[in-house]
């Protein structure tokens, strides 16, 4: 099979993953143990992962508070390149770091806080509480404390620590997720190898019910795609989601028998969901990128939660905040899919005439967790039983 050539990086011609090798790893561990160290929140760890395995390239480092403020209000750097949320190193105490100029990074996620990165320290600048509140409110559209982005936001600290690092592991997530966590180089370098040239994305934080299945399938026809790369979010999520050990359990089985061989990746990433709608869109269409993908499919209220966000803001964010030519991944804007019981297969709502709200199968999350937790299977046309099955157990456990 011939190798297929790849859509490129974002910002760049290579990817440039922040992860050192083998070799240099040993002698930064060494020189990092002398180092003054921070013991980062989830929040930088998160970044440092995603910059250390390759997805948010062409970034080298943490971001200052110029670039920070100019992204939050124009999603460009000082310099002019695109980007759609700050990635930032903020921190409430900086008393163990004052005045060094290079510094270790520990990892707040793994039992004994090992170093997870080595930094040059380009400046440490204090941010006030009007800043923190307009960057938040440029980011998530709202300053609702209730919001669970804004309520991590507001209260990561006043310190924001910039300069460009080296990271030596990608925290848990290798290790607790072997055969599905991969970085942006593995998942390019498998799709080269697959030959496929046209991928689509598929971003998830929760199990895969059949809407989600077709919409896969539709995208991949309408498309011509080679095939879909689903891609879960395995970090931290708000109370009450699935964890990424049953969500991964799901979806595989959902691909075993519902998809054609060779026809999907089942992959992710390690990062904690922002709940940014438009704008964490936006971040996974720029990472998409950079791992491979020529398009991404962005449904209804794509990474929303609540009622913060319309519908499809993150379908227009595309049209209305980014520039032509900013980004080379194409998007592939869906409605919301349900099943039809006049049509008796899943299908896009606006793409279905004639159709009252009584012909759709339409499930809350509310209800379907409330189904599972008394052991009753939601209808097949919601969910492939299959699927169901490991959810019911899961939530009878979790109840027991």
């Amino acid at each position: 099979m011939t190798k297929s050539i790849l859509i490129k990086p974002h910002g760049s011609d290579s990817l440039n993953p922040l992860l050192v090798d083998d070799a240099q790893r040993q002698a930064l561990l060494q020189e990092a143990e002398s180092l003054p160290s921070l013991l980062l929140n989830s929040a930088a760890a998160a970044n440092a992962v995603m910059l250390g395995a390759g997805y948010f390239n062409p970034l080298t480092g943490y971001m200052n508070l110029a670039d920070a403020l100019s992204v939050s209000e124009s999603l460009h750097t000082t310099e002019g390149l695109f980007w759609p949320v700050p990635v930032i190193n903020l921190t409430k105490d900086i008393s163990g770091i004052s005045g060094a100029s290079r510094i270790a990074l520990r990892d707040p996620n793994t039992e004994g806080h090992p170093i997870i990165a080595v930094m040059d320290v380009a400046a440490i600048e204090e941010v006030s509480p009007e800043q923190i509140q307009s960057m938040a409110a440029d980011i998530f559209g709202t300053l609702d404390p209730e919001h669970p982005g804004v309520a991590t936001f507001t209260h990561l600290g006043n310190h924001l620590i910039s300069g460009d690092i080296q990271v030596l592991n990608l925290s848990y997530f290798q290790a607790d997720f072997p055969d599905t966590f991969r970085t942006a180089t593995e998942i390019r370098d498998e799709i080269a190898q697959r030959g496929w040239k046209k991928v689509v994305a598929f971003q998830t934080r929760n199990p895969m019910h059949r809407a989600h299945e077709e919409l896969c399938h539709m995208a991949m026809e309408r498309l011509g795609a080679d095939g879909i790369v689903v891609h879960m979010l395995l970090g931290k999520l708000k109370q009450g989601d699935i964890p990424a050990s049953v969500r991964d359990d799901c979806i595989r089985k959902m691909v075993e028998l519902y998809f054609p061989e060779n026809s999907v990746m089942v992959t992710g990433y390690g990062f904690d969901m922002l709940y940014a709608g438009p704008r964490e869109a936006v971040l996974h269409a720029v990472f998409r990128q950079n791992m491979g993908c020529t398009h991404l499919i962005v449904g209804r209220d794509h990474a929303g939660v609540g009622d913060y966000y319309g519908a499809f803001d993150a379908q227009t964010i595309f049209a209305e905040k980014v520039p032509a030519g900013a980004l080379e991944i194409e998007i592939f804007n869906a409605d919301h899919t349900a099943f039809s019981k006049k049509l008796e297969r899943v299908v896009m709502m606006n793409e279905a005439e004639d159709h009252t709200k009584d012909d759709f199968i339409l499930l809350s999350g509310t209800k379907v967790r409330q189904m599972l937790g008394d052991g009753i299977a939601p209808p097949p046309e919601f969910s492939r039983p299959e699927v169901a099955k490991i959810l019911m157990d899961y939530y009878q456990l979790e109840n027991a």
